[in-house]
């Protein structure tokens, strides 16, 4: 065997106690991991490419339309993006956990008014760069509501939740009306865009209506059915999808889903009269659970798991939706991005590696539970984006700050490398699938886990070192043992993030937290952000398809080796 030995300094990740870290170290512990070149296992699909937010107006702004250019570039394949309030009325100002669009109005005789140029700014932005919407049909004008008043809501971190549910929760007074708005503006949109590529788009209505909903389940039943055939009657080869329901695993939220299936299968058409209501793919919602324990961050995977779990069972239990695409319309540690760590100290994850490396696990185990279900699993949505104009690593739940990309962003571009097929991988410390869906990860040990693709001419390994705690521990030794290699040589290219490498805010913390930072300290907190590597790539020789590469992984760290020849 060729061994090639890289080292990667101690991870640094941040907690409400602050630990520090030590700057050398000698690794104690070791992991082995074989993967296995010539043992596909299914596809490796980019179902991790698709990213979604609550707050549409920062889609054409400054931070927010070069977030999405750097979205955009992660994926050989389109990029889809779902954004809340697309129907929502208001001047289009932004705020947290708000958005309007403006697009419908009435006059002073209740004739509607519909009006574009908002959502046309949004979905252009998307077309632009290649991107697909997901797209939404909610929440209800201003016009239209049953409960009008109050509308806009002025929620801030740390009021109840459920000061947003205003006007725009409410069933319509008119659901003529309602479908009539759906129906123009997917016209407009096959007028604006082609029809090719409206074709293209997903489109789902509501959002979360075990929550977001101030009506009765038949009632968004039939705002459902008024929705989708309007869809259907603009487009009939127009996909649409529901119904995003929260907490999947819950009984309530299997409660409903069941329901919302069967009425699509066999219940009577609340806009037609006809047996059952368009359904062309299903979607749910999957969250975690952080807590803060003894002044540490404590995450634990295992909720949202079960999620998926239980929505893939359902998805597979009813001989009409097994095969449908089946979207995650939410998938994320847990269920508020805009609440920071200020008001949340359990969020306190969401700057460092401690959510990189949870991207990492949790995106590997949607592949195994696809599979286990045998279902067509098209994507789960990250509900992570960008907080326009807010402070430096507030603590938000998003993919950069203030312009500068985070380490968790630095996961998907690692992603981005992978392609072709799955193949077979082997941990000595990797925690079996049942087991992370039932108690996360919680022993003594943390896991090193892996993900690994094979292509043509590359095959790429992503490595990570997982724990729910977020406390520093000495990095581990790692000895990678890839079988299957189709060339003599090959060239390794080592990426990570971790302390030093990936992380634009360990660099901020060592300018002293600047909140307005410099053009130069921006310009460096900038490089910070963009994926690195450990060395330059390497030359490696290659024995009878065989290769042994150890490398040192710390907490929370995540890794991609990408071999190529």
């Amino acid at each position: 065997m060729i061994k090639h030995f890289l080292t990667c300094c101690l991870c640094v990740s941040f907690t409400i106690t602050t630990i520090k870290a030590q700057e050398t170290f000698v690794p104690q512990k070791s992991a082995e991991v074989k993967i296995m070149l010539d043992k596909p296992v299914g596809d490796m699909y980019p179902m991790w490419a698709w990213f979604g937010y609550d707050e549409p107006n920062y889609t054409y702004m400054k931070d927010g339309k070069k977030l999405l250019t750097e979205l955009a570039a992660l994926s050989p394949v389109p990029v889809y993006v779902r954004a809340h309030s697309l129907l929502v009325s208001g001047d289009g100002t932004a705020a947290l956990k708000w958005g309007s669009t403006n697009a419908y109005t009435e006059d002073s005789n209740g004739n509607p008014i519909y009006n574009w140029k908002i959502v046309d700014s949004i979905f252009d932005t998307y077309i632009k760069r290649g991107m697909k919407p997901l797209a939404q049909i909610g929440f209800m004008p201003q016009a239209m509501s049953t409960n009008p008043e109050p509308y806009k809501h002025f929620w801030k971190p740390g009021d109840p939740y459920s000061d947003i549910l205003t006007g725009w929760a409410y069933p319509p007074k008119d659901y003529n009306k309602w479908a009539e708005l759906v129906y123009q503006w997917v016209k407009h949109s096959v007028e604006r865009y082609g029809k090719k590529e409206v074709e293209s788009w997903y489109w789902e209505v509501w959002n979360e209506p075990n929550g977001y909903w101030k009506g009765t389940m038949e009632e968004f039943f039939k705002l459902y059915d008024y929705s989708a055939d309007a869809v259907k009657r603009a487009l009939p080869t127009a996909k649409i999808g529901g119904l995003n329901i929260a907490g999947t695993r819950s009984e309530n939220a299997q409660k409903w889903t069941n329901a919302f299936i069967q009425h699509c299968i066999s219940g009577t058409n609340y806009a037609t009269g006809k047996k059952g209501s368009p359904l062309d793919a299903f979607l749910f919602h999957a969250k975690g659970n952080p807590k803060l324990v003894d002044g540490i961050v404590r995450m634990d995977m295992s909720p949202q798991l079960k999620d998926i779990s239980t929505g893939f069972k359902i998805a597979s239990s009813y001989p009409e939706t097994k095969n449908l695409p089946i979207i995650i319309g939410e998938s994320d540690p847990e269920g508020c991005a805009a609440c920071g760590m200020a008001t949340n100290p359990q969020n306190a994850y969401r700057n460092g590696t401690m959510y990189s490396s949870y991207t990492a696990a949790s995106f590997a185990r949607k592949y195994l539970l696809a599979d286990k279900y045998n279902v067509n699993f098209l994507g789960a949505v990250s509900w992570s984006f960008e907080f326009e104009n807010q402070p430096w690593f507030y603590g938000f739940r998003d993919l950069a700050t203030n312009g500068v990309d985070k380490p968790v962003l630095n996961v998907f571009r690692m992603f981005g490398k992978m392609s072709g097929k799955r193949v077979a991988v082997q941990s000595s410390r990797m925690t079996p699938l049942d087991a992370i869906v039932e108690n996360s990860v919680r022993g003594e040990q943390s896991e090193i886990g892996a993900l690994a693709s094979a292509d043509k001419k590359t095959a790429a390994i992503m490595l990570w070192n997982y724990h729910d705690l977020d406390q520093l521990e000495t990095a581990e030794s790692v000895q990678v043992s890839i079988s299957g290699i189709k060339a003599k040589k090959v060239t390794l290219t080592h990426y990570t993030i971790d302390s030093l490498h990936s992380n634009s805010y360990e660099v901020w913390k060592k300018m002293d937290s600047p909140q307005n930072p410099t053009a130069e300290q921006v310009t460096a907190l900038e490089k910070a952000g963009q994926l690195e590597t450990i060395g330059n790539p390497q030359k490696l020789n290659v024995k009878e398809g065989a290769l042994e590469i150890n490398i040192s992984l710390p907490r929370q760290a995540v890794s991609l080796l990408k071999l190529d020849w």
